[in-house]
């Protein structure tokens, strides 16, 4: 009995080893390195870069102040990637109702819509993770007047990077329409200066 035990013990012993070997080493570097030659950026985390400094990923939101800029919508966590998470405030929640009437009421003043006018849902409400990079084609529709006026530039002008930066449902299939808010406002920089730190673009 003793002997069959020791035996027991040792086939566990090796089962163990062999896989934390496999899955725990093996696995996850075969998978890291075929990522790597694969799709490079995306396993770095698809970070973007401005002058070789890294401003963001393309894969996480963040939140954006001033009217020269398209705002991202609210995130419960800050954008803050350790405390990823919503608000957990359920539809019937007193709280969440004061506080999207709140957002709702300075969406339509920051962007000079009317008392009654409809606000896109992503701009008063946050997603599950708090870290989405998107709003939707409507809510940054919104925004354009407000962001070419700031910027003294058409707005079919800023509609055109708009247009450049809203990508596609996944496969054509999956999901909706999306806008990445992060590439759509270096884009803005780039295409027309950044604002307090350029002189007055001429207009034609």
């Amino acid at each position: 009995m003793l002997k069959n035990a020791y035996q027991d013990l040792r086939t566990t012993i090796i089962a163990f080893v062999l896989f934390s070997a496999l899955f725990g080493l093996a696995y996850p570097y075969a998978i890291t390195g075929i990522a790597q030659v694969a799709f490079p950026g995306h396993a770095d985390g698809s970070f973007i870069t401005v002058d070789g400094q890294i401003v963001g990923s393309s894969l996480v939101g963040q939140t954006f102040e001033g009217p020269p800029y398209f705002h991202s919508r609210p995130s419960a966590s800050g954008y803050e990637t350790g405390v990823s998470s919503g608000s957990n405030l359920g539809p019937a929640s007193q709280d969440l109702a004061e506080r999207v009437d709140a957002d709702v009421a300075a969406v339509r003043e920051a962007n000079g819509l009317a008392p009654d006018a409809k606000v896109p849902v992503d701009a008063v409400t946050t997603s599950a993770s708090g870290l989405d990079p998107h709003i939707t084609p409507a809510y940054a529709d919104i925004q354009v007047a407000r962001v070419a006026s700031e910027r003294g530039v058409s707005e079919d002008e800023v509609r055109k990077l708009v247009d450049k930066y809203t990508d596609d449902p996944t496969l054509w299939l999956l999901g909706e329409s999306r806008v990445n808010v992060l590439k759509l406002n270096l884009a803005l920089d780039e295409a027309f200066g950044i604002p307090g730190a350029r002189a007055p673009r001429p207009r034609g």
